[in-house]
């Protein structure tokens, strides 16, 4: 995939509502012209390995943006996997402590695949990070999911969140798993001509 030489003035539209996604960006300095969150099914396909339907989702999302000539998209999608098992977002209380108590004490991995759009060009990335939990009390398990941070985070926890106490040990990407890889995204940017 060609290179563009970068352009002052294109204009950045992030196609995610995520505020966390928000303020990664602005690590980069970027602040977008627009924020507009596509409105796509994220059902995963049957057999659908967790990368693949990571990737999948990313790139749809590109993908559904309206975009003028002088916009370019970045568009991102987050999946907490355990083995061939993807954990979304939990629709409840109940199975957020499903995929807490099946994270407890083990490892997993949080892909965060980033799809950057200009006109019918492409640019993505899939990054994948290895991520430790310790085991869970009763006690911790209960007062997390008081804390209503599970709500709307793939896999049930966010690592900015409380559950960061949780998390001893990654391997890869902080930022990735926070969703959005700021080191990659920022190559695809560039690649696609956005001044960063």
């Amino acid at each position: 995939m060609t290179a563009h030489a970068p352009d002052p003035s294109l204009k950045l539209i992030l196609g995610s509502g995520s505020p966390r996604r928000l303020e990664l960006l602005a690590q980069l300095g970027l602040d977008p012209f627009a924020v507009r969150p596509p409105d796509i099914d994220e059902t995963p396909l049957r057999g659908e390995l967790p990368r693949a339907y990571c990737a999948r989702i990313a790139r749809a999302k590109a993908e559904a943006l309206a975009l003028a000539e002088d916009e370019v998209a970045l568009c991102a999608d987050t999946t907490v996997a355990m083995g061939r098992r993807i954990m979304g977002k939990p629709e409840d209380e109940k199975e957020a402590a499903k995929f807490l108590l099946a994270l407890s004490g083990r490892r997993h991995r949080v892909i965060t695949s980033v799809v950057v759009r200009r006109d019918d060009q492409f640019w993505a990335k899939d990054v994948v990070t290895t991520v430790k939990m310790k085991m869970l009390s009763n006690a911790e398990l209960n007062c997390y999911l008081a804390t209503d941070d599970w709500r709307g985070k793939a896999g049930g926890y966010a690592i900015q969140g409380p559950a960061g106490a949780f998390i001893p040990w990654i391997q890869g990407s902080y930022t990735g798993v926070v969703g959005l890889p700021v080191s990659e995204t920022a190559g695809l940017l560039r690649a696609a001509g956005v001044v960063v």
